[in-house]
């Protein structure tokens, strides 16, 4: 457990690395504040010099010209410096939400499955938000005012110690006050941020499921969730404007009463004659002038325990695991033309049997081998392991189909072979090399995966199906609309490859959405084709015309199909039966039905056999 001591060095580093990048800026727009800062203290030095003038009925007209002088000036540098420091602090947000993004996009799957998607966005948006109040106001105020309250306190002991020594005491109890109400700032400003990410979370969950929601009439009980929570976060802002509202009204308060102590005193002593009445009027300046510094570090301090909650919710994020860094793979070199098929199948790989073509990073070489041996993995949330001492060899090239009744580990395969995750024993080789040693960016360009809840963007068709290859040609992207049959669909988009398609593609039926997640794979032209459950949501007649594709493609590639509907994978050449997370039994589809009764089991309730 880390102590308070280094939970603070850590958010003051997080603050120095926001910063650090942006030190000049900082450092200048520190300066002309600063500078201003010192001519606002010079002020009631001449205020006093003309008064002195007045009394002594000498010309004043120096003494104005000095004084309105440095009026104007620090006026100017203030202006400088406040929007250098406040463009500064938007480059720093920028800065610590482009990082942030990054970091989230670098997830593991399963840790980003663990978090709220709402809650991530307000963590983006919302705690961001607060780089830029640290930037602006917490930093830049702590050092300015902080040099404006010593140079006050320096300028007043010179004017006089009496009074000096009163405004202290005033100052030392507001010090122990503001000492006794940050920490509470902090806790209730944590609290504040909480509740607005958990509000996003449950916004994410009834936008997420609309239209279940509707389906079910569920409107009001959803509404009631979202309303419980933005009540929970009103509260909390409440609680935190409470607080923050103490703290500035104890400071205000403060310096009224030093302001009324010091006007009872120094009256006092201008009546006995131990001080002129410039002195004291100078030294009330002093103290209306002390307002400012005070009313910045009360204000830094509030803003920096707002901001040091928002670094705590960000640390949290950064503290997630995180998949290996890698480079970007090259970009491919093009190649002529590519050919196409009788059926206007993309051709595949070289030494697979079509041209050599270039245009997917996992087109250099031939099909792949994908090897398990005795592979175990269990979810952190499960008990049961979803795979046990699994041991099976996908050939290079052909049709390899994963069957079983639901929950028997198909689906983890895939992502294991994807090193979404990671196995817990066994090991897993490509090609003859351990998953381990594959450059996760180099494993994954080589791979084309169509997952069973397909990702459809809004964007344009073309956006879509070249999604993961941006520079492919439209030959080549009509080509691979006619091999998954979306002809129809881009006839019905007016034969536009731009033609927009709606969020989540929610104008397109569902086998459509799950064809172009397949036209996204091919064009890829990957050495190992994984397919989860692409036909489920396809009629008879496409999915018939899907399974020709496939069989096409697996001629020229490694193809893996999990399939719950075992018509997708007669032809398949190789079939696994998976149960309770291991291989049961191998074969053909003849072969399993003769020889395998869960299998001949589930064909017959498919009619199959």
């Amino acid at each position: 457990m880390s102590t308070p001591a280094a939970g603070e060095r850590h958010w003051l580093r997080m603050i120095a690395g926001y910063v650090r990048p942006h030190r000049g800026p900082f450092v200048a727009a520190a300066v002309l504040l600063l500078a201003s800062s010192l001519l606002g203290l010079a002020q009631p030095l001449a205020a006093k010099a003309l008064i002195d003038g007045l009394t002594a009925g000498q010309g004043v007209g120096r003494a104005l010209v000095v004084l309105t002088g440095l009026v104007i000036i620090a006026a100017v540098l203030l202006g400088v410096g406040n929007y250098l420091i406040l463009r500064t602090a938007e480059a720093v947000a920028l800065d610590g939400r482009r990082g942030l993004v990054r970091h989230l996009l670098r997830l593991t799957v399963p840790a980003l499955q663990r978090q709220a998607p709402g809650d991530l966005l307000a963590r983006v948006a919302g705690d961001t938000m607060l780089l830029r109040q640290i930037a602006s106001q917490s930093l830049i105020d702590i050092f300015t005012g902080g040099v404006m309250l010593l140079g006050a306190v320096a300028l007043m002991a010179v004017v006089d110690l009496a009074l000096l020594g009163v405004t202290a005491v005033v100052v030392v109890l507001l010090v122990v006050i503001m000492g006794l109400l940050m920490p509470r700032i902090r806790a209730a400003a944590l609290r504040s941020q909480e509740s607005v990410g958990d509000m996003g979370a449950a916004l994410e969950r009834a936008l997420g499921a609309f239209t279940t929601m509707k389906a079910s009439g569920t409107e009001a009980t959803e509404a009631a969730r979202i309303d419980a929570a933005a009540l929970t976060a009103y509260r909390q802002g409440v609680s935190l404007a409470r607080w923050g509202s103490v703290a500035g009204t104890s400071a205000g308060l403060a310096i009224q009463v030093a302001f009324l102590v010091v006007l009872g005193v120094g009256g006092a002593r201008v009546a006995s004659g131990a001080m002129p009445v410039s002195a004291l009027v100078a030294f009330l300046l002093y103290v209306a002038y002390l307002s400012h510094p005070v009313m910045q570090l009360v204000g830094a301090g509030t803003y920096l325990q707002i901001g040091r909650a928002a670094l705590t919710r960000i640390a949290e994020i950064d503290a997630l695991p995180t998949e290996p860094i890698d480079l970007p793979p090259a970009p491919p070199v093009r190649a002529a033309t590519p050919a196409t098929t009788a059926t206007g199948v993309l051709a595949g790989p070289a030494g697979a049997g079509g041209p050599t073509t270039t245009t997917g990073a996992g087109s250099a070489r031939g099909p792949a081998e994908v090897v398990f041996e005795q592979v175990c993995f269990r979810y952190p949330d499960r008990d049961e392991p979803a795979l046990r001492d699994l041991t099976l060899t996908v050939p290079a090239g052909g049709l390899t189909a994963l069957v079983g009744p639901s929950g028997s580990g198909k689906t983890t395969v895939l992502a294991l072979i994807e090193r979404f995750t990671e196995p817990q024993q066994g090991r897993i080789l490509v090609d003859g090399r351990p998953l381990a040693d594959w450059p996760l960016a180099e494993l994954r360009a080589a791979i084309g995966y169509v997952e069973q809840d397909v990702a459809v963007l809004a964007g344009t068709l073309r956006e879509n199906v070249a999604y993961a290859t941006p520079g492919a040609t439209d030959e080549e992207i009509h080509a691979v609309l006619r091999t998954t049959r979306l002809s129809t669909l881009l006839d019905r988009l007016g034969g536009d490859l731009d033609a927009p398609i709606r969020h989540r593609g929610l104008s397109l039926s569902g086998g459509e959405r799950q064809r172009i997640a397949v036209a996204r794979a091919l064009l890829r032209r990957p050495r190992l084709l994984l397919l989860d459950e692409v036909t489920s949501q396809l009629d008879a007649a496409n999915e018939a015309a899907l399974r020709e594709v496939i069989q096409e493609i697996s001629r020229r590639t490694t193809v893996v199909v999990v399939a719950h509907r075992l018509s997708t994978v007669l032809a398949a050449e190789k079939i696994v039966v998976l149960e309770n997370g291991t291989a049961r039994s191998v074969g053909s589809h003849p072969e399993l039905v003769r020889t395998d009764a869960l299998y001949a089991s589930l064909a017959a309730e498919q009619a199959l056999v």
